[in-house]
């Protein structure tokens, strides 16, 4: 199963187990009724920040939409333009973590809307220069730092220098109840 099978298969799953109508879901994700249709249907491919939302609205990880359950190995998600995602662990609903290596090319730009209450992210620079957007404040964090951060509000990843920047994401979702 390709990446856009999968998101498709994956958005009509989690509609059908809420019992949502696509006027429901947009309501719910922040994403239009027409775009949630186009991937349902296959023919759009929404960035990272889309996908953000439609997990954040659903209350499940980033990574239920670009892990296949029968990956041998790890997708790379790169719809954004200028930015790839590839998990690096399938998400551990134990543990209630996403686990992320991210890739922004030279002059990249990714703003990443508000995740689920309680959301905590944990970014460490693997190579590059990466600019990170948090409480109003930009950060620079060159290789071997890192930040870990509230991300139930609006945050951005930025790369400004002419070579990639390379850091794991870490996303840790509080558990229910």
């Amino acid at each position: 199963m390709d990446i856009a099978d999968h998101l498709s298969e994956t958005l009509k799953a989690l509609r059908q187990a809420h019992g949502w109508s696509l006027t429901q879901a947009a309501a719910q994700t922040g994403v239009s009724k027409a775009m949630l249709g186009q991937i349902e249907r296959q023919e759009s491919s929404p960035t990272v920040a889309t996908l953000w939302k439609i997990a954040t609205g659903f209350n499940v990880p980033f990574s239920a939409f670009i892990t296949p359950a029968e990956a041998v190995e790890r997708p790379v998600y790169d719809a954004h333009p200028g930015m790839t995602a590839e998990p690096l662990f399938a998400f551990d609903e134990s543990l209630g973590f996403d686990f992320l290596v991210v890739t922004l090319a030279p002059g990249a730009l990714s703003e990443s809307s508000a995740h689920s209450a309680g959301v905590i992210e944990h970014v460490v620079v693997l190579r590059g220069e990466l600019q990170l957007h948090i409480n109003e404040t930009w950060l620079t964090l060159y290789e071997g730092q890192g930040e870990r951060f509230i991300a139930d509000k609006p945050h951005s990843y930025r790369n400004q220098t002419a070579e990639p920047v390379r850091f794991y994401s870490l996303i840790h979702y509080p558990r229910p109840g």
